[in-house]
């Protein structure tokens, strides 16, 4: 069932190890460090998010902090680097959505959703993450490997919580729930059969 570690599922490859992994967010031990972490390089974004984000802006806003605001009035929440979509970060570090609270951080476009203000969540790459998604003639799904990401693979191995069970949200948000069973179906027959 599984192909040189992948699964594909449909017109999708997934990485054998999103499967496999251990992985449940910590934030009381990570602070956030996902929307944190040192870059030139901000989360990508689709075209049509972009959108999303620019009629949502004004209602975001309350949560942003001024220095992160400044960044946005000045350069804009998204750029281009090589032909790909990405949000801006301040300081070549903190995406300019992140605001902090108890030294966490965490998604200003997200807490407007918690809150009811909207109905888009957050960029899919983020609620994604640390799956990635890259387009070889369809999309193949990796786990990207970060070292702030050590509590969440300690998190993931005592509750038993493998990765691909933790984004079962932003999975379904993407692909379906019809094609997330399929996908849990087959990794249940390779369970069966190891």
């Amino acid at each position: 069932m599984y192909a040189n570690n992948f699964i594909p599922v449909e017109d999708v490859l997934i990485r054998t190890e999103i499967a496999e992994t251990s992985f449940a967010c910590d934030l009381k031990k990570c602070k956030g460090a996902c929307c944190t972490v040192e870059s030139e390089y901000g989360a990508p974004l689709l075209k049509e998010e972009v959108k999303q984000i620019e009629s949502i802006l004004d209602i975001v806003k309350e949560y942003i902090p001024k220095k992160h605001w400044r960044e946005i009035e000045d350069n804009g929440f998204y750029e281009e680097k090589d032909n790909e979509l990405l949000t801006t970060s301040v300081d070549n570090k903190a995406c300019v959505f992140v605001f902090f609270e108890k030294s966490v951080a965490k998604c200003s476009i997200e807490q407007a959703y918690f809150d009811g203000k909207i109905k888009f969540r957050k960029p899919v790459s983020c609620h994604l993450f640390p799956i990635r998604v890259s387009r070889f003639g369809g999309d193949v799904l990796r786990y990207e490997k970060f070292k702030e990401c050590l509590p969440a693979l300690e998190n993931g191995a005592k509750n038993d919580i493998k990765l691909v069970d933790f984004c079962k949200e932003s999975l379904e948000r993407l692909y379906g729930k019809k094609w997330y069973s399929k996908l849990k179906e087959i990794i249940g027959m390779k369970n069966v059969k190891s």
